[in-house]
């Protein structure tokens, strides 16, 4: 069973390309939910545009909190 966390994001297209560059690996949000959660900067990568990755996002996670995926709401 999957288990997933909603995140609004507003990432800008200077700091995702630290990401993007390996300077930081993982994005660090707060949840709707209140939860603080980490995930690979690269599961983002589908969503950059020339503003960065705006928007809101579910991401999915196995039982082990292990990344499964990722949509844009």
């Amino acid at each position: 069973m999957h288990q997933y966390v909603i995140v609004d994001l507003a990432i800008s297209a200077q700091e995702y390309l630290k990401l993007y560059r390996g300077l930081a690996a993982d994005v660090y949000a707060r949840a709707r939910d209140g939860k603080r959660v980490r995930f690979p900067a690269r599961v983002l990568q589908p969503f950059v545009t020339r503003d960065g990755v705006v928007g809101s996002f579910c991401i999915y996670f196995d039982q082990n909190r292990k990344f499964q995926s990722v949509d844009r709401l």
